[in-house]
């Protein structure tokens, strides 16, 4: 499920690409039983980890941190349900992206990830996108994206590619407009569906136009899984751009994401964090990468109850935390940290996006995180685990008193277990002093359970920037 190909090569083909069959993967029950089947047995658990972990290619063992490329943005892809039937024809999809670390040149990955046919892209363009008009690019800065030299390209199902590089300046905290333009009927197949970004679909090839005319608006990403720059940032010093290189990767589940932050505005947690860096750390060479995926549990695929309505958005959710991490994590350009904050949709979506018999408990949940330890320093990486915050009075359903006892006992071990290279304590950070078990009112976007723009900044100032030494 991992791509071979690091951003320093130029593959016509990824070799991940190469074993893919179009198929989708096993179904959702039978990944979701043989995940909880290894967080249950130890014994499992190491098997799981190693098949996961045999999913790379040997390819993939030659990491792109050495190779001058650094990750500095990223979405992490789903397949999509039955019911989404949205397609693209002769249209051009304009989308931003939001840097964390600056350049000199770039790489942009496309997907194909989930797609059952091949995906033919006639064009695509990057720019810098014109601050608060997502529609449009600064003059001057409009660049062809190449792959293997050619302006086309075709990705098998189940593939992805990085394209050739592209000379621009990239400065950090920049807007970056991707037009990617499909001239065939194209099923949106593999989408990053939560964006918090306005993105536009028009008519035509106008990839290269200063401005398009969208046919209309969306907030998901298409077929894009990441950005990579080299070289110093416009305005930095040269070690900025070379010896201080790396990345860190949050991975998580819809708090990650930035479920409830305000819609263009980059306030998720992870840009939080990033501006922390630049701003008191003056790390500007430090990319961070968001891998949350909204409804992202960590031991199961998603799983809805059949003839329920979760079964109209639950494959949004996302592979198991355990299954994708190889992917969204150990693929990343750079790659040398990641903090980890999952496990709460493992608590509340039993009986309500999934069956009731799949309730975990905590030593379930401590296995699958030890899972993700394993992979991470099997890799060289840090990893770091963050605390769960609090759900109680949620509108969602999350809460029960026996789900909070798991959930202290999963934090309690996080804090203390010595697992984790470092920790994140979020529960501290974002909890009502007055009433441990739920959000602080301030922070809480309404619904009980995803933070608001303070609550994510809150959680951001709560990390500790010598973790990433």
């Amino acid at each position: 499920m991992s791509e071979g190909a690091t951003p320093s090569a130029d593959p016509s083909v990824d070799p991940a690409g190469a074993r893919g069959s179009g198929r989708r993967g096993p179904s959702r029950r039978t990944l979701g039983r043989a995940a909880v089947a290894a967080a249950a047995t130890p014994a499992l658990a190491g098997t799981w980890q190693t098949l996961t972990a045999s999913a790379a290619s040997a390819a993939e063992a030659v990491s792109a941190r050495s190779r001058g490329w650094t990750g500095t943005w990223a979405a992490a892809e789903t397949t999509v349900p039955a019911v989404d039937t949205t397609a693209f024809a002769d249209q051009t999809l304009r989308q931003v992206v939001h840097t964390s670390a600056g350049g000199r040149a770039l790489r942009i990955r496309l997907t194909n990830q989930y797609g059952t046919e091949p995906l033919v892209v006639g064009e695509v363009r990057v720019a810098l996108s014109v601050p608060g008009d997502s529609t449009a690019v600064l003059p001057g800065t409009d660049r062809a994206v190449r792959f293997g030299g050619r302006t086309p390209v075709t990705l098998a199902p189940g593939t992805r590619r990085w394209s050739d590089p592209v000379s621009l300046e990239v400065p950090t905290a920049a807007d970056l407009a991707v037009s990617v333009y499909l001239p065939r009927p194209t099923p949106g197949g593999t989408v990053h569906r939560s964006a918090f970004q306005r993105n536009h679909v028009a008519a035509g090839n106008v990839a290269a136009k200063p401005a398009v005319d969208p046919e209309r608006t969306v907030t998901s990403w298409y077929f894009l899984a990441g950005v990579a720059v080299t070289g110093a940032a416009p305005g930095a010093d040269a070690g900025a751009g070379t010896g201080s290189r790396q990345a860190i990767v949050t991975f998580g589940d819809s708090i990650t994401d930035g479920s409830a932050t305000t819609v263009g505005a980059n306030r998720r947690w992870p840009d939080v964090l990033a501006r922390r860096l630049r701003d008191e750390a003056g790390r500007t060479g430090t990319g961070v990468l968001n891998a949350g995926i909204g409804g992202n549990r960590l031991l199961r695929d998603p799983n809805p109850p059949p003839g329920s309505n979760a079964e109209n958005y639950a494959p949004y959710f996302g592979e198991a935390g355990i299954r994708r991490f190889a992917r969204d994590v150990l693929d990343q350009p750079a790659a040398r940290h990641v903090v980890v904050l999952l496990g709460i949709n493992d608590l509340g979506h039993p009986g309500r996006d999934a069956p009731r018999d799949e309730e975990v408990t905590a030593a379930e949940l401590i296995t699958g995180h030890r899972s993700l330890i394993r992979q991470a320093h099997a890799r060289g990486l840090r990893i770091h685990g963050a605390t769960i915050l609090p759900v109680e009075g949620d509108d969602l359903g999350f809460y029960t008193p026996e789900r909070e006892e798991v959930r202290q006992a999963l934090n309690e071990w996080i804090r203390t277990g010595g697992e984790y290279d470092g920790t994140v304590d979020f529960d501290a950070a974002t909890r009502d002093p007055a009433h441990p078990g739920r959000l602080l009112a301030a922070y809480d976007s309404g619904d009980g359970l995803h933070p608001n723009d303070a609550g994510m900044a809150a959680m951001a100032e709560a990390i500790p920037l010598r973790l990433f030494t």
